[in-house]
């Protein structure tokens, strides 16, 4: 028995055409990369981000920390609600900058460890879970654009500022005890609750635009923002993060996310489009077969499997098809059902007792109907040319052989 060669032509034909084909997706993830180092490294030298106070960006707060600390108030920055809680000690105003970032688990943590603990807490831009757990009965309104605003109220911090670019989140309460400041259709932007029996009050800021360096020159802005923050000589700048390790066991799925108005949008738009297929299922009415007008030669059909076995370079395929073919079409010239037409132990015996005899022609009849793949194109020829004249040189000694007639 021989055994195969080892290819090469294919591996390096079938890499060629892989290389071609993904080239184009790897030069486009190349390009994204390069991109990708080429921003990361011409922004390198922005510290830090959005409401940072150690940030001179547009929208970073340096201006407003180095004002807080003319007037001797110490300022900490935190990234982590442990710290933001350890930090919160009396007399502390506790700045969040993104509270809709923070799990259940961190504001309700954020809670218990500031409310017996006297000082103000500043929420900027909550949304229904953080007005749930520092600001019960509170309720945030869609957000509107932000605009110099007269503080329409009596709280004496947004008397002195005047006017001050405000607006975003509104909000709405039925405590009487709170101060409604600077308002949009009715609805405040900043909402002052007063402090209970421990000391500590809460302010709510529809929008934080004020505290930027951009604007804080502007108006009122760096008024109100020294007064809001300034309450107390310790303030805790708390800039959270989804990248805070404490928010790990408790993530929220992407569905926690959405809204529940477009979830039943979606469950809306689900329905929908279920009862539109079953009308146009119905309008179509129910498949109809149909003859195809063409028939198909087998000469043809034969040659295009030929066409794609050689395209796909399945050798091992065409070949188990030739020798499948020529084991059947030998079983009944030898007389073998057709069942044990693919037993070697009931075909190779009876093929022998018609061919003449050999000492290596077992071995060579195993090989040729039962053997391995061929190794090329060549071998497969090789082996189809060997099949059919196995099968022509049977079926001529059928034909030759003499027949018995019955009497008369």
């Amino acid at each position: 028995m021989t055994t195969a060669a080892p290819e090469t032509a294919a591996p390096s034909r079938t890499a060629r055409r892989l290389w071609t084909r993904s080239r184009g997706p790897l030069l486009a993830l190349l390009l994204l990369v390069i991109s990708g180092v080429i921003l990361a490294a011409l922004q390198s030298g922005e510290q830090h981000g959005r409401l940072d106070p150690r940030s001179a960006d547009r929208s970073g707060s340096r201006a407003l920390a180095r004002l807080l600390a003319g007037q001797g108030v110490s300022l900490q920055v935190v990234t982590t609600s442990e710290e933001a809680a350890a930090a919160s000690g009396p007399d502390t105003t506790l700045l969040i900058t993104d509270p809709d970032v923070l799990t259940q688990k961190q504001l309700t943590a954020l809670h218990t460890a500031t409310a017996q603990t006297p000082g103000r807490t500043v929420l900027l831009t909550p949304g229904s879970a953080s007005l749930w757990t520092f600001a019960p009965g509170v309720q945030a309104q869609p957000a509107s654009g932000n605009s110099p605003r007269s503080a329409a109220c009596s709280l004496p911090e947004a008397h002195r500022a005047g006017s001050v670019l405000l607006g975003g989140l509104r909000y709405t309460t039925s405590d009487e005890r709170t101060d409604r400041c600077y308002p949009v259709s009715g609805w405040p932007t900043l909402l002052h609750l007063p402090a209970a029996g421990n000391g500590r009050d809460t302010v709510l800021l529809g929008s934080s635009d004020f505290l930027y360096n951009q604007h804080l020159a502007e108006h009122g802005n760096a008024s109100l923002a020294l007064q809001l923050l300034g309450a107390h000589h310790h303030l805790v700048w708390y800039l959270p993060s989804v990248s805070d390790p404490s928010s790990a066991h408790d993530q929220r799925s992407f569905l926690d996310l959405i809204p529940s108005g477009w979830s039943w949008a979606l469950l809306q738009l689900t329905i929908a489009a279920g009862l539109a297929a079953v009308w146009r299922a119905r309008r179509l009415g129910p498949l109809v077969p149909e003859n195809l007008p063409v028939t198909v030669p087998a000469a043809e059909t034969t040659e295009g499997h030929a066409r794609l076995y050689e395209q796909a370079h399945a050798r091992d395929r065409a070949a188990t098809v030739l020798r499948s073919a020529t084991r059947t079409g030998l079983a009944p010239l030898l007389g073998v059902p057709p069942t044990h037409a693919h037993a070697p132990d009931r075909l190779l015996p009876a093929l022998n007792a018609h061919l003449t005899p050999s000492a290596d022609r077992a071995t060579d009849l195993h090989t040729l109907l039962f053997g391995p793949a061929p190794a090329d194109d060549r071998a497969l020829v090789q082996l189809a040319d060997q099949l059919d004249a196995l099968k022509s040189s049977i079926v001529s000694q059928e034909r030759h052989a003499p027949r018995e007639h019955p009497d008369r």
